[in-house]
């Protein structure tokens, strides 16, 4: 009996098919090759965990302390439609009770508005090892969008406003040197300074997201002189 081989390609893969006396199983064979892979199933987007506050309090640095911001995030993230979720804003303290920022927003991952993730963790986010402080976070001009998908006006808009409100470290942690980097624990719009962060990662030759330099004061005209709008950032503590 005369043996017939066949070969063909399926999802890759080569098939061969080997068949005896008449050519009735090529047909099948051939329709085999030819059926449409199963479509791959897409995950879900991930909901909203990040984002820069798009309106600060409007009065400086005076935020109405950490629990202004929060609840300023909180009702952001609300109209969001993330209201769920407790949020807080990324703010260090100082003195007694003094808290970290790093230890205010839980431990990620987290992702910004359009569902893209800006870091995995703690570690990730503050570049804790030389590896990944090498490679940096993800955020950025074009990651660091507001809870309505906007991007913060960053070096060359007009007017620029990527200064970001953190009174903290590289690290995430606040200082203890005794001079204020919180403008009074952000209840000052007036005498102080707040250690700000640059949304795009971008300007006067510091890249830092969270420490790039302190503000020329706690006024709304000083931040917004400085390069910002009293903006700060809202992290998800809870899904």
């Amino acid at each position: 009996m005369r043996l017939h081989r066949f070969a063909f390609a399926v999802n890759g893969q080569t098939l061969r098919v080997i068949v005896g006396g008449a050519l009735a199983a090529v047909p099948a064979a051939l329709a085999l090759a030819q059926a449409p892979a199963a479509p791959q199933q897409q995950a879900p987007p991930q909901p909203m965990s990040f984002f820069v506050a798009s309106v600060g309090k409007g009065d400086g640095a005076n935020l109405g302390g950490i629990a202004g911001a929060d609840a300023q995030c909180q009702s952001l993230a609300a109209a969001a439609g993330r209201g769920s979720a407790t949020w807080h804003a990324y703010l260090s303290s100082q003195g007694q009770g003094a808290v970290n920022a790093r230890d205010r927003i839980g431990s990620g991952p987290w992702y910004n508005a359009r569902g893209q993730r800006v870091a995995q963790n703690l570690a990730e986010l503050h570049g804790d090892t030389i590896e990944q402080a090498r490679l940096g976070n993800a955020l950025g001009k074009q990651f660091s969008l507001t809870e309505k998908t906007t991007v913060v006006n960053g070096v060359g808009d007009t007017p620029n406003q990527h200064d970001i409100l953190t009174g903290s470290q590289a690290d995430g942690r606040g200082y203890s040197d005794g001079a204020d980097h919180t403008c009074n624990n952000w209840t000052s719009n007036g005498q102080g300074t707040a250690q700000l962060g640059h949304s795009d990662k971008q300007g006067g030759g510091n890249s830092s997201w969270n420490s790039a330099h302190p503000s020329r004061g706690c006024s709304q005209p000083n931040l917004v002189s400085t390069g910002g709008a009293g903006l700060f950032y809202c992290f998800a503590v809870t899904q």
